[in-house]
C-alpha cells in the first residue's frame, strides 16, 4: 500500500529548521560583531599599544654623567668609553660555570673578576646582562667576536664608565659611585624618579657623586627598536637622545689640596680650609685616604679587606663625622663670650699660680709655676689654662652653649655631603637627655671647668672648627660651607651658584671681635705657633691646640714618650689671613701628634703660603720635632692692667663631680 507523504507539514519543518539556523547564524555573526566592535573601537588603545609593544621595543639610553671641576677647571671625575663582555646568566640553563671557564681560554678572567661577578649575581636579577671582564682590549674584543657563537647568553657591549684621574687626591670629597644594588633598585622603583632610571646600573655611592646624584645623572632617553617576531632588531624608527648630567664647579682648588695632603704624609688626621666671606671650601682633607676607582666596577675582596681593617681608618671621612675636643682652639670664643657677655674686660688679669682649685680637685695649668699676671690677650696669647678654668666658671655650662651655637658648634653645618655628624656642644638640657640614669643626668659645676679650655663633653668635626674660625674671621657673618660652588648645565654652560646669600649675623660688638683678632695675631708673633709662622709676608691670626685622645691616671704626669702612638694627644691649629681682609680661614688636626704648634701649625703654614702667595714646599713632609706648643718669647701685653688691679674673677668654694668623660681630667697635664 502506497504511503502518503505529509508535504504541507514537510514544508512547514523544514522552514523552522531554516529559521532556527538563520537565527543561530544571526546570534553568532552578531556576537562576532560585538566582538569586533570590542576590540576595534572600545579596547583598540589597549590592544595596539600591545601589539606595538610586541613589534616595538623601547631601549633606554643613559645619559652622560657630569663632570666634577675644581674652581681653577681641573677635572675631578669624568668619563671614558670601553668594551665589557657580559653574560645574562637566565640564558646559560645552569651551565654558568662551565661558560665562565671556555669563556677565560679565549678572554684573561681572573679569580677576582668571578668574585665580582658572584656577588653582583646576589645583587641583581638573574636576566640581567651583568660584566665579568671590563675595559676589555681591542685584541680581546676580536678574538671573542670570533666565536661568539658558541656562546649564547653572552655579549660584547660598550659602556660608560666613571674614571678618577687624580687617584687618592680628595677621594672622601668627590666620593665613587658602583653598581646599584637590590635594595637600591627598590628604593629608585618606588620613588618619583623612576623612569629616568631605566637602563642605569650606577649610582652614586658616596661624597659629592653620591650627594649630587640627581644632578650629575642627566635625563635618561630612549630609541624605539622594530623587532621581529624571533626578537631580532629590524630597524630604529625614532630616537629620544638623552640629556647629559650636569657638571659639577667646585670651590676647592685642587693643587692646594694636593699640598695638604702631601704635608700629612703617613699621619692621621684632617684639614679644613674656607674663604670666610663666601663660603667656598678651598681645601677638604682627610687622611690617610683612598682610591676611588677601586670601588667603580666593585672592589674586590683584598682590597675591601684591606681599607676595612686598616687601623688608620681609610674610609672614615674624618672633616664630617670625626669628633675631637678642641683644647685651647676653643679658648678665642670663650674670650669673645665674656667681652659680649660683659663678664670680662681686656684689661682683667689673674694671678697664675699654675693651678685652679674648684672643691677637693685641683686642676693644674700646662706651665709649672704658672704664667703669673694674665690679661685676657696674654690668656690667649700663652694659651693659660688658669684664666679658662676661671672664666668657664664664671659663665656657667649653658651660657657658654647658648654663645657657641650660632658660631656652629655642634651643629650641622648643612655641607654638601650626606651624613655629616652633629657633634656635641653640651649644656644641662643635652646631658638630662642624652644620660638614661637620673644620677648621671645631673649637671655638675665641676664639669664646666674641662669644657673652658675646650675638654670635657665638647666634640667637634673638623669642619665645625673651620666654620667656626671662619665666621669670627668674618666678623659674624655666616655663610654656609659648601664644595660645589655652581652647578653648570653642560648644553648652554649657564652656572647657578648653590650659595648665593649669607645664612644670618651672628650679633657681636666689633669692639669685642678686634680684641680676639688682636690676640690671635699675637699667637702667630710672639705666641705658641710664632715659630711656625716666623717671617711670613703677611699677618695672620691662629690659635694652637692640644686635645687628649684617652683617658690617663690624673696621678701620673703625662709623657708621649712613654705612651702608645695612637693614645698621644691631637695636635690642632685654627688660622686666618691675612688678618685685616682673610681669604683663607682653616682648621687642622693631626691625630696623636702632640702639642699643636708641633705639627698642626706647620702645615696650616704651608696651606696659607700656596694660596696667598703660590708658594710651594720643597719638602712638606718635613717638620720641626724640636717646636712644642709653648710660646718662643711673650712681650708685655699691649692690653695689660695697670699694676695693682685684680682680677674680677671670684669662685665660690664647693665640691664639684668631675666629668663623666675621659678628657675631663685633661687639666692635670694638658699643654695648650
Amino acid at each position: 500500500m502506497t504511503e502518503i507523504k505529509d508535504t504541507e507539514r514537510e514544508i512547514q519543518l523544514f522552514r523552522l529548521r531554516l529559521s532556527v539556523a538563520s537565527l543561530f547564524i544571526l546570534v553568532c555573526f552578531g556576537a562576532l560583531m560585538l566582538r569586533f566592535v570590542w576590540l576595534q573601537a572600545i579596547r583598540y588603545s589597549e590592544y595596539f599599544e600591545r601589539a606595538e609593544s610586541n613589534r616595538i621595543s623601547v631601549v633606554p639610553a643613559v645619559p652622560n654623567r657630569g663632570l666634577i671641576i675644581d674652581r681653577n677647571g681641573v677635572v675631578l671625575a669624568r668619563n671614558y668609553s670601553a668594551y665589557t663582555l657580559e653574560i645574562t646568566p637566565s640564558k646559560l640553563n645552569g651551565q654558568l660555570e662551565a661558560v665562565i671557564d671556555e669563556l677565560a681560554k679565549i678572554i684573561d678572567i681572573q679569580p677576582r673578576d668571578r668574585r665580582r661577578f658572584k656577588r653582583q649575581m646576589e645583587e641583581s636579577k638573574s636576566f640581567e646582562s651583568l660584566p665579568i671582564r671590563t675595559r676589555l682590549t681591542d685584541e680581546e674584543v676580536a678574538r671573542f667576536a670570533a666565536q661568539q657563537f658558541r656562546f649564547p647568553g653572552v655579549d660584547i657591549q660598550a659602556r660608560l664608565f666613571r674614571q678618577y684621574p687624580l687617584g687618592q687626591t680628595a677621594s672622601h670629597m668627590i666620593g665613587y659611585i658602583g653598581r646599584v644594588n637590590k635594595r637600591e633598585a627598590e628604593k629608585l622603583e618606588e620613588s618619583d624618579d623612576a623612569a629616568n632610571y631605566r637602563g642605569t646600573d650606577y649610582i652614586g655611592k658616596e661624597g659629592l657623586e653620591k650627594s649630587y646624584e640627581r644632578h650629575l645623572h642627566g635625563i635618561t632617553g630612549y630609541d624605539e627598536i622594530e623587532v621581529s617576531a624571533g626578537g631580532r632588531a629590524v630597524r630604529t624608527l625614532s630616537r629620544h637622545a638623552p640629556l647629559p648630567g650636569q657638571n659639577l664647579i667646585l670651590s676647592v682648588d685642587i693643587e692646594l689640596q694636593k699640598i695638604i695632603e702631601k704635608a700629612f704624609g703617613d699621619r692621621r688626621g684632617a684639614l679644613v680650609a674656607i674663604e670666610p666671606e663666601t663660603g667656598d671650601i678651598l681645601a677638604y682633607v682627610s687622611m690617610p685616604t683612598f682610591d676611588p676607582n677601586l670601588f667603580v666596577d666593585g672592589i674586590d675582596v683584598k682590597s675591601w679587606e684591606e681599607l676595612n681593617t686598616s687601623l688608620d681608618k681609610p674610609l672614615l671621612n674624618r672633616p664630617l663625622i670625626g669628633t675631637y675636643p678642641p683644647g685651647s682652639t676653643f679658648k678665642p670664643y670663650m674670650a669673645l663670650a665674656a667681652l659680649q657677655l660683659g663678664k670680662r674686660t681686656p684689661e682683667m688679669a689673674i694671678s697664675d699660680p699654675g693651678y685652679f682649685w674648684f672643691g677637693n680637685n685641683k686642676f693644674r695649668d700646662d706651665k709649672e709655676g704658672g704664667h703669673g699676671r694674665v690679661d685676657m690677650y696674654r690668656s690667649i696669647v700663652q694659651s693659660c689654662n688658669t684664666y679658662y678654668y676661671m672664666l668657664g666658671n664664671d659663665l656657667g655650662i649653658d651660657a657658654i652653649h647658648d654663645f657657641m651655637k650660632p658660631f656652629g658648634f655642634g651643629q650641622q653645618t648643612g655641607i654638601d655631603l650626606d651624613n655629616e655628624r652633629r657633634g656635641v656642644l653640651p649644656s644641662t638640657e643635652w646631658k638630662r637627655k642624652t644620660f638614661k640614669r637620673p644620677e648621671l643626668q645631673k649637671w655638675y659645676a665641676g664639669e664646666t671647668i674641662s669644657v673652658g679650655i675646650g675638654q670635657g663633653y665638647n666634640a667637634f668635626t673638623p669642619l665645625q672648627l673651620a666654620h667656626a674660625v671662619a665666621n669670627l674671621s668674618n666678623n659674624g657673618v655666616v655663610m654656609k660651607p659648601h664644595l660645589v660652588k655652581s652647578v653648570e648645565d653642560p648644553m648652554t654652560k649657564v652656572r647657578a651658584l648653590t650659595v648665593p646669600k649669607e645664612s644670618y649675623r651672628i650679633p657681636l660688638a666689633q669692639e669685642n671681635i678686634d680684641v680676639i683678632k688682636t690676640a690671635m695675631i699675637g699667637v702667630t708673633r710672639e705666641g705658641t705657633s710664632a715659630r711656625s709662622f716666623a717671617s711670613a709676608p703677611y699677618i695672620s691670626g691662629g690659635k694652637t691646640g692640644t686635645a687628649q685622645a684617652a683617658a690617663m691616671s690624673k696621678t701620673v704626669k703625662y709623657d708621649a714618650n712613654r705612651i702608645a702612638e695612637r693614645l698621644r694627644d691631637h695636635s690642632l691649629y685654627v688660622a686666618f689671613a691675612p688678618a685685616d681682609k682673610p681669604k683663607i680661614a682653616l682648621a687642622v688636626i693631626v691625630e696623636n701628634a702632640g702639642f699643636g704648634a708641633a705639627a698642626a701649625a706647620p702645615i696650616a703654614r704651608l696651606a696659607i703660603d700656596y694660596y696667598l702667595l703660590g708658594k710651594r714646599p720643597e719638602d712638606p713632609v718635613a717638620k720641626d720635632e724640636g717646636s712644642t706648643d709653648m710660646p718662643v718669647a711673650v712681650a708685655p701685653s699691649p692690653m695689660a692692667p695697670a699694676a695693682g688691679s685684680s682680677a674680677s674673677a671670684t669662685v665660690a668654694a664647693g665640691t664639684a663631680k668631675p666629668a663623666a668623660t675621659p678628657a675631663t681630667r685633661s687639666a692635670e697635664r694638658k699643654a695648650p
